[in-house]
């Protein structure tokens, strides 16, 4: 049996001229867990042109979603970038990952703090009904540079509350975060700051990170994941995995291609 799949694409979407989404057909027999990831690519010259992508869309999804950035002379992207309805696209058979929470010890809050495309895992996680009755509180926090950048926030804040199944408690547990860097907008600075300044507490209405109750799940640029893995370590927050749970779980799976 072949490793991969090839899908059709189904949807393309791009939301500016550095990051676009796009949907496509789904083997019947994969299976993965919301927050995995797996390879995707397309063949060149007959071999195929791999690399890492979190599947955004929920594991009961009849589809598959991706979120992908736009490199220019990367490898993939700068081809991929180019597809369009009907393409095929190549799919590993054998998703995988650490944001899962699985591998998360009990709490009463859920963290979510991702950075550009490290969006993409959250977005199948916050679909998950098991999220929300594992965790009382459920936080996404999404940091981008601009904010055209903050790739499906009408979704999060308008479409998913009034979700047929979901919506209930997506409007009672879910808070939705986003922040900008370079632009002027209601939230801004990096994650690592708004933590540390405390603001990102004060706006949400909760305590300050606290090990006994809050779990927490990274995924984004190499920066942030070294800089927030420091700043739990410090906090006495000790890194899950796939074969022990912990408080909390970090993607490392991603670099810009």
């Amino acid at each position: 049996m072949s490793a991969f799949n090839e899908e059709r694409v189904l949807t393309v979407h791009h939301w500016t001229d550095r990051l676009f989404s796009f949907t496509t057909t789904r083997d019947p027999s994969l299976r993965f867990s919301n927050g995995h990831f797996t390879m995707i690519g397309l063949r060149v010259n007959d071999k195929p042109l791999l690399r890492a992508y979190s599947i955004v869309s929920p594991n009961y999804e009849e589809h598959l979603e991706f979120l992908s950035i736009k490199v220019e002379d990367g490898p993939l992207t700068s081809r991929l970038q180019h597809i369009k309805v009907g393409d095929s696209i190549v799919v590993g058979r054998k998703p995988t990952g650490t944001l899962l929470i699985d591998y998360l010890l009990p709490g009463k809050r859920l963290y979510m703090f991702s950075s550009g495309t490290g969006l993409a895992p959250f977005l199948s996680v916050i679909r998950d009904p098991e999220t929300y009755e594992k965790f009382e509180e459920v936080i996404l926090v999404h940091g981008v540079r601009e904010v055209a950048e903050l790739a499906y926030h009408d979704y999060l804040t308008q479409t998913l509350p009034k979700h047929e199944f979901l919506g209930e408690m997506v409007s009672k547990q879910l808070k939705y975060y986003p922040t900008v860097t370079r632009e002027a907008y209601k939230n801004t600075g990096r994650i690592t700051s708004l933590i540390e300044n405390g603001k990102l507490f004060s706006d949400l209405g909760v305590p300050p990170l606290n090990r006994e109750q809050d779990r927490i799940m990274i995924c984004g640029s190499p920066g942030m994941l070294r800089d927030l893995k420091t700043m739990l370590e410090e906090r006495g927050f000790n890194e899950g995995n796939t074969s022990k749970p912990g408080d909390f779980v970090i993607e490392r799976a991603f670099a810009e291609q």
